[in-house]
């Protein structure tokens, strides 16, 4: 019996802009491929300066018709927050209906328990507004998100006449390569860099103007051979914007989406 061939990803060495806490499964399936990742988060994740607003909603769940979910952080925002409240999330979270952007974070806030009801099919917050429109117009609808999210889905949602409540359930701050994470960045061996939102780029970009731009002009001269992937649409946006070309998006946010673009960009990329 012939064995498998090899993984694309095998011995490659590929930099996870990401929080560790959210790319554990990840980590898994490029090291099962023999790969080499090194975690570099760009960007973290603090609570609320202030938890009134978040607190409010919270206990009174039932006034709103949706909650509308565009991130996993924003359904561990929100369940972290009610257990701290001593809100009972099974009875409470089922009086309002649910809609989630894509089906990673669904399936963390089904995995909660959670009744998720409509799914987004793009992976972008305003696909909600999009797909949803007769569903939302009109409604009196709950947003919990970052303190640095765009306001293109509330506007969306308020010209279908809903009554949109916004709430900052989380904040987004950057933060800068240190370790191996920068040594890799330095050293121009990376093989792809994997970014998953805007505020991951707008941070690299930053950090890396600091530094006199040299990583993104490493990057951008050898973009045929090095994999820059982006997670969504709107993160290829920004990095295209950045003045990369030749981006790899992975179809989806999903774990084997991401692996496939790796693995198909490799596998068509010219060995040398």
């Amino acid at each position: 019996m012939a064995e498998a061939s090899p993984s694309p990803l095998a011995g490659r060495s590929i930099l996870i802009t990401r929080a560790s806490d959210q790319t554990e499964s990840l980590v898994r399936e490029l090291e099962a491929r023999g790969a080499k990742p090194v975690l570099q988060p760009m960007i973290s994740f603090h609570p609320p300066s202030d938890f009134g607003p978040l607190d409010k909603v919270l206990r009174d769940l039932r006034s709103f018709d949706w909650l509308l979910l565009t991130s996993a952080n924003a359904v561990r925002a929100l369940l972290e927050r009610s257990r701290s409240l001593a809100v009972d999330v099974m009875n409470s979270f089922a009086a309002v209906r649910i809609a989630a952007v894509g089906p990673v974070t669904a399936e963390v806030a089904r995995a909660a328990g959670l009744h998720v009801s409509h799914v987004s099919s793009k992976h972008q917050g305003m696909a909600l507004a999009e797909e949803f429109a007769a569903e939302l117009a009109r409604k009196r609808i709950l947003l919990p998100r970052s303190n640095l999210a765009s306001s293109d889905l509330p506007d969306a949602l308020s010209r279908l006449g809903a009554q949109v409540t916004q709430v900052i359930a989380y904040r987004t701050f950057a933060a800068e390569p240190e370790g191996e994470g920068q040594n890799q960045f330095s050293s121009g061996n990376l093989e792809a860099i994997l970014f998953f939102s805007p505020s991951a780029v707008r941070n690299f970009l930053n950090w890396d103007e600091g530094k006199g731009g040299q990583v993104l002009r490493s990057i951008s001269d050898l973009s045929r051979k090095t994999a820059v992937v982006a997670v969504g649409p709107v993160t290829a946006t920004a990095l295209r914007e950045a003045g990369l070309r030749n981006i790899v998006q992975a179809s989806n946010t999903t774990v084997p989406a991401v692996i496939e673009a790796l693995e198909s960009f490799f596998a068509a990329a010219p060995q040398t």
